[in-house]
């Protein structure tokens, strides 16, 4: 039967190996000997601009802001509460915020990935006319400020907007009535306007590693060409669908220079900001900006972990 000295033996031997297996890589990378540890130390050092980046504008700040969220004081950290995550449970406010968040980033996705994935697939299958002017065009709007997106849908979409006085025209309506940008429907279609360039770059990508044997192959054995695209097309693009997908409800999440011009909705983002306003409560600042961190992080995981496995299947 075992004593507890052979415990506490065992326990200092696997210690003392955990500590030679730590001195050994340790050497190898100071001195390394031979072809093996010389590529460990390559790597070792070009890691080290990313971990040092990691640590101060990724770990350090978010420390700092969990400490934030759990202070008990308003202007240091100090001491430990958790009354601003109850706050954000308990509060039907906050909670009506978290949904508007997830719907508005969810509705958006679906249509921006919807309408990327025939954009992508024009682009790519069929030899359009100035097809370079085209992909130009798509892909413009990644190169613009949310702010600048959100004065572009007011020009369109407000009262004396281009596309809202030409349906008044064809309609005989009034402009104002008609007049969206800044109601929510025209903060969803801010929103597509800048996550539809998105998804579609990942999906031109994806279409690009596309058989195109098999689909030839599919549709001189008579398939149209819906059914070539459910069955042989659609299955070789759906990681790359699952990545704009993830690419795009992160981009609805974390968008606030659109919110800033049109506040239609509020969202976590737009809080956040109110939060740390006049009359700020940091602790409410900080507790969100962990929740969504953790909520994009582990979203983020998964989604990538599905993704993985469909590229296995």
């Amino acid at each position: 039967m075992a004593t507890p000295g052979d415990h506490l033996a065992d326990t200092r031997s696997r210690l003392q190996a955990s500590l030679d297996v730590v001195s050994t890589l340790f050497t190898s990378l100071v001195d390394p000997t031979t072809e093996r540890d010389r590529e460990r130390r390559r790597i070792a050092v070009l890691c080290v601009p990313f971990a040092t980046l990691l640590v101060i504008a990724g770990v350090y700040p978010l420390v700092e802001v969990v400490r934030i969220s759990v202070s008990t004081e308003q202007y240091q950290s100090v001491g430990f509460s958790l009354q601003a995550y109850e706050t954000l449970v308990s509060d039907p406010y906050y909670r009506g915020i978290a949904f508007n968040s997830l719907w508005l980033a969810g509705g958006t996705t679906l249509a921006s990935v919807g309408l990327a994935i025939p954009i992508a697939h024009s682009l790519e299958k069929y030899e359009l006319p100035g097809e370079d002017i085209l992909v130009t065009l798509v892909s413009f709007p990644i190169s613009l400020p949310g702010i600048v997106a959100a004065f572009m849908i007011l020009v369109l979409l407000g009262n004396n907007g281009l596309v809202t006085n030409l349906v008044a025209v064809l309609t005989g309506g009034d402009a104002i009535d008609m007049a969206i940008a800044v109601s929510a429907p025209g903060l969803f279609v801010a929103f597509c306007y800048s996550m539809i360039p998105r998804a579609t770059l990942i999906l031109r990508g994806t279409y690009a590693k596309v058989d195109h044997a098999a689909e030839e192959a599919a549709q001189s054995l008579g398939a149209t060409p819906w059914q070539t695209f459910r069955h042989v097309t659609l299955p070789q693009i759906r990681p790359g669908i699952i990545g704009a997908l993830i690419l795009t409800f992160r981009t609805g999440l974390a968008i606030f220079g659109t919110l800033i011009v049109i506040q239609a909705v509020v969202v976590w983002t737009l809080q956040i900001s109110r939060e740390l306003g006049p009359g700020y409560n940091i602790q409410i600042a900080g507790a969100m900006a962990t929740v969504y961190f953790l909520f994009t992080f582990a979203f983020t995981a998964l989604g990538l972990r599905y993704t993985d496995a469909e590229v296995g299947l």
